[in-house]
C-alpha cells in the first residue's frame, strides 16, 4: 500500500488542479504560447554549486550543464534527460535528483536543456542527444556511463540509445527510465481507465504535446515514440513506474517488447504511486532514488563502439 505521505501528496496534486496543465489541447497550446513570451529558466539552483563543480557549454543551440562532484575523480558518469512533456524546462525535482547523483553516487552528470517543442522536434533532438551520449561513452573514465531519463526525457533518451545502436553499436552501461513516455499516440486501450485515477496527467494535452514534438514525423515514428522501435542490442534497462499513472502502459509494453527482443529488463512497478514518483519527496521516492544511486555506482565501464572509437 502507498505510504500516507504518498497518498497525501496525490490528494494535494488533485486539489491543486495539477491535471489542468494537460487537460486539453488548448491548455497545452496556451502553455507553449506563454513559454514563448516568457521563457522559463533552466538554470541549476545555486545550492548545487556548493556540492558540485558546475559548468555550461553549448552543443549547437542546446545549453548543456556539467555537474561533477568535488574531490576525487567521479565514480561514474550520467547523461540525464529531463521530462516535462517536451514543453517544459528543467525544474527543481530534476535538479534534486541530479544533486543526489552527484553527492551520493559521485557521478558526473551531463544535463542538456534541450530545445522544447514545437521548435525542438524529434527529428532534430534525437540526433543531438545521440551525439551527446556517444561523446560521453567515448570519453571513458573509471566507471560506467548511465543514461537516465524521466517521462518525456525518457522517451528522448531511449530514442537516442536506439539511434546510437543503429549508427555504431555503442551503448551506455545501463539505461534507467523513470515513468517513461514512449508512445505519444496515447492509443493504448487501458489508458482510459488509468486516466481517471491519475492525479497529474490527462490524455488530451499529452496528445497535443506529442503532436508538437513529432513535427513533420508521424507520431508512431520510432524517433518520436521509441516504443515502436527495436530493443535488440540495447544496454540493460531498468524501469521505474507507478500504477496510478496513465503512462504506465508504456512501461508495461516496454518490458514485454524489450524482453521479446532479447534485452535485459529490470522492471519496478509501484502500486498506487503517481507519475515520476522517484522524483517526489515521499518514502517510495527515496527508496527508488537509493536504488538508482546503487545502479550508477555499480555500472561497469561501457563497451563503446565495436572498434573502440567514437562515432
Amino acid at each position: 500500500m502507498p505510504s500516507l505521505r504518498s497518498r497525501a501528496l496525490s490528494a494535494a496534486l488533485i486539489a491543486a488542479g495539477r491535471r489542468r496543465r494537460f487537460a486539453s489541447a488548448e491548455a497545452v497550446r496556451a502553455r507553449v504560447a506563454e513559454s514563448a513570451r516568457r521563457p522559463a529558466s533552466h538554470l541549476p539552483p545555486r545550492s548545487l554549486g556548493k556540492v558540485a563543480e558546475v559548468s555550461r557549454t553549448f552543443v549547437g543551440a542546446w545549453p548543456v550543464y556539467d555537474a561533477s562532484p568535488r574531490g576525487p575523480e567521479p565514480a561514474a558518469q550520467v547523461l540525464y534527460v529531463h521530462g516535462g512533456g517536451y514543453i517544459n524546462e528543467l525544474v527543481r525535482p530534476h535538479w534534486a535528483l541530479i544533486r543526489t547523483l552527484v553527492t551520493e553516487a559521485r557521478a558526473r552528470c551531463v544535463v542538456p536543456a534541450y530545445i522544447l517543442a514545437p521548435r525542438g522536434t524529434a527529428d532534430r533532438s534525437v540526433p543531438v542527444a545521440a551525439d551527446l551520449l556517444a561523446g560521453l561513452i567515448a570519453s571513458g573514465g573509471p566507471g560506467g556511463t548511465v543514461l537516465i531519463g524521466d517521462s518525456a526525457g525518457a522517451g528522448l533518451a531511449l530514442a537516442a540509445a536506439q539511434r546510437l545502436r543503429d549508427r555504431t553499436g555503442a551503448q551506455p552501461s545501463r539505461i534507467v527510465l523513470i515513468s517513461p513516455w514512449l508512445d505519444v499516440t496515447m492509443t493504448h486501450p487501458d489508458q482510459a481507465a488509468l486516466e481517471a485515477a491519475d492525479p497529474m496527467l490527462a490524455r488530451p494535452g499529452l496528445v497535443e504535446a506529442g503532436r508538437l514534438y513529432a513535427g513533420t514525423l508521424a507520431t508512431d515514428d520510432p524517433r518520436v515514440s521509441p516504443l515502436h522501435g527495436s530493443f535488440a542490442g540495447l544496454a540493460p534497462l531498468t524501469v521505474f513506474a507507478g500504477s496510478r499513472d496513465v503512462l504506465v502502459t508504456d512501461s508495461r509494453e516496454l518490458a514485454h517488447r524489450a524482453r521479446g527482443d532479447g534485452a535485459e529488463v529490470d522492471y519496478h512497478e509501484a502500486a498506487g504511486l503517481p507519475h515520476a514518483y522517484p522524483l517526489l519527496p515521499i518514502p517510495e521516492g527515496r527508496e527508488a532514488r537509493t536504488a538508482i544511486v546503487q545502479l550508477v555506482r555499480s555500472a561497469p565501464a561501457a563497451d563503446g563502439a565495436p572498434d573502440g572509437t567514437g562515432p
